[in-house]
């Protein structure tokens, strides 16, 4: 992990923990390449946490938005499952 990914996950889980009580259901939000190995990739990081996931392809067809929303126990949960998913070929986490 470069430095800069590394810096921000430091200050997202310090947002987190300031913004938030803890457990809290937390939405993530990724943008994967229209594949279904690799929107399963993601739905499969989340299996057996009682995730609600959410999938919208975009119009051209080429995208797929994927929406999680799921109880999370602390802001270190958070980040870790993003560095898990961030390993997902072409995938963007906002």
């Amino acid at each position: 992990m470069d430095k800069k990914t590394e810096e921000f996950y430091i200050r997202l889980k310090e947002e987190l923990g300031n913004t938030s009580e803890w457990p809290t259901e937390y939405l993530y939000k990724f943008i994967v390449p229209t594949d279904a190995k690799k929107i399963e990739e993601v739905e499969n990081a989340f299996d057996n946490m009682g995730a609600v996931i959410k999938t919208n392809q975009s119009k051209a067809g080429k995208y797929t938005s994927v929406s999680v929303n799921v109880m999370m126990e602390s802001p270190a949960e958070v980040v870790e499952k993003y560095i898990e998913v961030s390993s997902i070929e072409g995938i963007i986490s906002f």
